[in-house]
């Protein structure tokens, strides 16, 4: 993926955490960055990391396990930062399951290790709507990157319109 679709996927985790609305912005922002989280694995290609291994691309990073131990750290220090630690862990596990997801309906690479670390298999969803993206700013900024930046940003537009909608506050008054 481009991370254009993860990003927006972001934004809207951030808006389900956010609990005020002037809490939106910064939780989105912070979303937005987590949701980018699993791509970290990514600079293991400069380490000789091959893609295919364990800690490759798409690999344990990309798993459901590693986004029920980040929720779980974040539900701790949510504790810490007096936020409601269930929510906090429930909307990060979400956040970064939906990147994996999100990676296995594409329609290239290896697959994605859902299942690490319990199977290193990597697998795809039946269904492969989302090209496949190059990695690296080079290659977004050819042809077949911008191709996929377009699809991203209308396959994940109801993320975008969801996240920016206008709310009001459950403690506001009505007039």
């Amino acid at each position: 993926m481009a991370s254009i679709g993860h990003v927006m996927m972001g934004m809207a985790a951030g808006r389900l955490q956010a609990r005020r609305r002037r809490e939106l912005v910064g939780s989105m922002a912070l979303f937005a960055l987590l949701s980018l989280a699993p791509d970290l694995d990514a600079i293991g290609f400069a380490m000789g990391v091959p893609y295919s291994a364990p800690w490759g691309h798409r690999g344990a990073m990309h798993s459901l396990g590693m986004a029920a131990l980040f929720g779980v750290a974040l539900a701790l220090l949510g504790r810490l930062v007096h936020l409601p630690p269930l929510r906090l862990g429930l909307v990060t596990f979400l956040a970064l399951a939906g990147h994996d997801l999100a990676d296995a309906i594409t329609d290239g690479g290896l697959g994605v290790a859902l299942f690490w670390p319990l199977c290193n298999r990597r697998f795809f969803l039946p269904w492969h709507p989302l090209p496949v993206a190059p990695i690296g700013l080079a290659g977004m900024l050819t042809r077949r990157g911008l191709h996929c930046v377009a699809v991203e940003l209308v396959a994940f537009a109801p993320f975008v319109v969801y996240a920016l909608w206008p709310r009001r506050d459950h403690d506001e008054k009505t007039t």
